[in-house]
């Protein structure tokens, strides 16, 4: 359902003028936080857990109404100290109280210790942007990351993410990712 309202800000694929590297952390399958932990010590602070009105291109991905009331979680990853990837799940409320109700017994624990071992989730493809104030991520995005993420300051540097919906028995959770400009600087050069 991510129709062409947001085809300006979400693609299927990273735009092959990225350099390598972002093409392969923004379509790397299996759990982020898998990779993450080969690049260094991973540490996951939640940052908020909340009910909140789902955003139009939330609520795109979900099938849902704009401002229907959903779930959220956001959540900093650091590696080594280093702020890299601020993420955020949401899931239309009913949900997070039936079928994914495990996302709000986590606690600092990553997602994928409940996506990964369940034979019935099932996981949409990825979705690519770089981030503007239309995503609900963003916000989350620029208020952990350095003041040079903010958008026209000379020498910004641009947020990118990447999002995908997990599905059980009908029900999704969208999983945004947005690698952080100190991500970029941890990783090994292809």
């Amino acid at each position: 359902m991510n129709a062409p309202v947001f085809a300006d800000l979400w693609r299927p694929h990273p735009a092959p003028s990225l350099p390598r590297s972002h093409r392969l952390w923004l379509s790397r399958p299996g759990a982020l936080t898998a990779g993450l932990r080969q690049l260094g010590t991973v540490e996951l602070s939640v940052l908020r857990e909340c009910v909140e009105p789902a955003p139009a291109e939330e609520a795109c991905a979900l099938g849902i109404h704009p401002r229907a009331p959903i779930w959220v979680r956001e959540i900093l990853m650091r590696i080594d100290g280093v702020p890299c990837v601020a993420a955020r799940s949401c899931t239309p409320l009913q949900h997070s109280r039936g079928i994914w109700q495990a996302m709000r017994r986590l606690k600092n624990r990553p997602l994928a210790d409940m996506l990964y071992h369940d034979p019935t989730v099932t996981r949409s493809g990825f979705a690519v942007a770089r981030l503007d104030g239309r995503s609900g991520l963003y916000g989350v995005a620029v208020s952990t990351d350095s003041p040079k993420m903010e958008p026209g300051r000379p020498g910004e540097i641009p947020l990118w993410a990447r999002r995908s919906v997990f599905w059980r028995a009908g029900a999704g959770l969208v999983v945004a990712e947005c690698f952080l400009a100190g991500f970029w600087t941890l990783i090994p050069k292809p």
